[in-house]
């Protein structure tokens, strides 16, 4: 299997890892991989008690509908693989790959 890889202008070969999942049980609803990602692949979404997704904003704070805000995958199409989720993630909630060209 060949993954797909990037030649920098440096001539060195790096592999991109793209984002393909966020554990919810660990995931503190922090948002700092939301604002240190380039490309909007994230969106913050909150769990009421039966653990149904409820939309909320990174700025609200009428937590009443949610018992817990979460990240989670929106846009997985537009992860270049950067991993800046991940590295600032201090939870470790992320679990990135390479894929096969």
């Amino acid at each position: 299997m060949n993954h797909f890889v990037v030649t920098l202008p440096s001539g060195e070969v790096w592999t991109p890892k793209f984002v393909q999942h966020i554990n919810e049980q660990t995931c503190i609803g922090c948002g700092r991989c939301y604002k240190v990602c380039p490309r909007g692949v994230l969106e913050m979404v909150g769990l009421n008690e039966d653990g149904e997704r409820v939309g909320v904003s990174l700025d609200d704070d009428d937590d009443e509908e949610y018992e817990k805000k979460v990240m989670t995958i929106a846009h997985q199409e537009l992860c270049i693989g950067c991993t800046a989720c991940s590295k600032i993630c201090p939870k470790r909630c992320y679990t990135h790959a390479a894929v096969d060209a």
